[in-house]
């Protein structure tokens, strides 16, 4: 792949293998800002790095200001020790699409080469009892994409898609966004699924994964959203399901290196700070910081001409709130001068359920042939499973000093009650959820059933966004109504069809580009994959399901989703 000449202006080049991935050019203006342009960044995760990343390569001063003792966000790593190993943990296992191109341009400021970054051979998804779906060998480029898919998958069969509204099913291939985004609001991902009639082993396989990678169960996930990563990730992109991963923890490989170009270009990094408050009522923004955790004294007051928000769910209707507690990652003490109406909109900005992460450093390996990261459903509260030492270079060398292994399991999507850490009942309801775990592991690997763990690191958390069914409109934009305040992160309103980490590192450079753009200021490209369903694809797509239906008849023009009332 060739690298852009300077600034991204090589119009030949292209972010990945895709000729289709659309450029969207900055608004033109000065190469950099007047001088003294100041901007706070309040969060240190992707959002937060992409906006102060693009900030400063525009001549502004920028200083971030993070909770935790480490940048990345939910993809941040630590280091922890048990007795004498010095390991390090993580909020869980993040796969860096092919179809990142603006998380990865992000990246390439500290790796120009995404060298740190290795593939991962398969990404196999099992279902209990059923088969094992692997897309190592699917072509990438659609149609051949889905057409692969459909013809070569265990869990599909004739007589399982003989029931499929075939009409329905095109609505996976149909999409126009933004609008499609908005054509399917109050439709939950569950009851698109339901109308759908699809196989009920393809979708737990191919499907219902998309949702419960936010987190999310399906009926309570946006159908605009599932067809979107479905477009993203399958059928609207020519780089294919799988992926890349770091090559050690995130921290090092990552976060690490773009932390230190940032302060070697003047950024100022302060971590372990809250931020208190923002006051917006004088010309000049004032945001009132101190240490993590204090609640009197060594406050400090930053003024500044604009401030980038890029925290979790929580601290954005903390702001609504303006509560002083129990919001993480966000502004304590709420904002002053800010408009009511939208105010309420972050007040309406939910937050998923709780999710787990457990990490175990075993007395022996798991079985060779394992692959680095299985995704699994049926498996009653177990996700996927990641074997770390697979990728990652510092579990790999403790793999081979004690002749174990370095497991991770995840449960997305917690019902019931329990799971707060103030929650007198979060002990028990650990302990069960660890026993089902250790169970449902066994049954996958049963090499494991045995096997002797030498230290654990335990979490359960509750800050990612849920992207809920109810109107795509009323979600919280990048802009707002006073612009010297805007908004980033994964759970703002974007009309690109992405999510997830490339939806805070595009928010974060959107922020960056509309605060330059006040100024007169020249922002940084972006790239999504195409928008729009390819040329001709409804009826390609017509002509294979009609033969692998064994004769059905093609559905009729105007009849597909994009075409009625949803």
């Amino acid at each position: 792949m060739s690298r852009p000449t300077s600034r991204g202006t090589d119009r030949a080049w292209r972010p990945g293998r895709d000729r289709r991935a659309e450029l969207l050019p900055a608004i033109a203006g000065r190469p950099v800002a007047d001088h003294g342009r100041s901007v706070a960044v309040i969060g240190g995760g992707i959002a937060g790095l992409a906006a102060a990343t693009a900030l400063l390569e525009r001549g502004v001063a920028v200083t971030v200001l993070e909770r935790q003792p480490y940048f990345g966000g939910r993809a941040g790593a630590w280091p922890v020790r048990h007795a004498a190993d010095s390991v390090t943990m993580s909020r869980g296992f993040h796969a860096f699409f092919r179809q990142y191109y603006n998380l990865r341009g992000l990246l390439r400021r500290a790796d120009p080469g995404l060298d740190r970054l290795r593939p991962v051979g398969d990404y196999p998804i099992r279902l209990a009892g059923g088969p094992t779906d692997s897309f190592a060998r699917i072509p990438r480029t659609p149609p051949l994409s889905i057409a692969g898919f459909v013809l070569t998958s265990s869990s599909i069969r004739a007589r399982d898609l003989a029931r499929v509204d075939v009409g329905h099913a095109l609505g996976l291939l149909d999409v126009d966004f933004p609008d499609t985004f908005s054509a399917w609001d109050r439709v939950s991902a569950a009851e698109f699924l339901d109308r759908l009639r699809f196989p009920a082993q393809a979708r737990h396989l191919a499907l219902e994964v998309f949702a419960r990678s936010f987190f999310a169960d399906p009926a309570d996930f946006a159908a605009g959203e599932l067809l979107a990563m479905f477009h993203s990730y399958f059928v609207g992109s020519s780089e294919g399901l799988l992926f890349d991963v770091p090559d050690d923890d995130y921290d090092s490989a990552l976060w690490g290196p773009l932390s230190r170009r940032l302060a070697d270009q003047g950024a100022d990094l302060l971590l372990e700070t809250d931020v208190h408050s923002i006051d917006l009522a004088e010309q000049t923004v004032r945001v009132r910081h101190r240490p993590a955790g204090s609640t009197v004294g060594d406050g400090a007051e930053l003024t500044c001409d604009a401030v980038v928000i890029a925290v979790d769910p929580g601290g954005l209707a903390g702001l609504a709130r303006g509560v002083t507690a129990g919001v993480t990652g966000g502004i304590t003490g709420g904002i002053t001068g800010a408009d009511p109406d939208w105010l309420r909109q972050l007040g309406a900005v939910r937050t998923a359920p709780p999710f787990a992460v457990w990490r175990l450093w075993l007395d022996r390996p798991v079985a060779p042939g394992r692959p680095a990261f299985l995704a699994t459903s049926g498996y009653g509260p177990l996700d996927n499973i990641s074997v770390l030492d697979r990728y990652e270079a510092g579990s790999a060398r403790w793999a081979a000093e004690r002749g174990g292994s370095v497991v991770e399991l995840h449960a997305y999507a917690l019902g019931g009650s329990g799971w707060s850490g103030s929650d007198p009942g979060h002990r028990a309801a650990a302990g069960q959820l660890k026993s089902r775990l250790r169970t449902e592991l066994a049954a996958v690997y049963p090499e494991t059933a045995e096997a002797r763990v030498l230290a654990e690191e335990w979490r359960t958390d509750q800050d990612c966004v849920l992207v809920g069914p109810g109107p795509w409109a009323d979600r919280p934009t990048v802009g707002t109504p006073d612009p010297r305040v805007v908004l980033a992160g994964d759970a703002i309103r974007c009309e690109l069809p992405v999510a997830l980490m490339e939806r805070a590192a595009t928010t974060g450079f959107q922020a960056a580009n509309q605060l330059l753009a006040g100024w007169g200021v020249r922002g940084h490209d972006l790239w999504t994959v195409p928008r729009q369903s390819r040329q001709r694809w409804p009826g390609a797509l017509r002509h294979l399901l009609v033969r692998r239906l064994l004769g059905r008849q093609p559905l009729q023009p105007g009849n597909s989703p994009r075409h009625r009332n949803a």
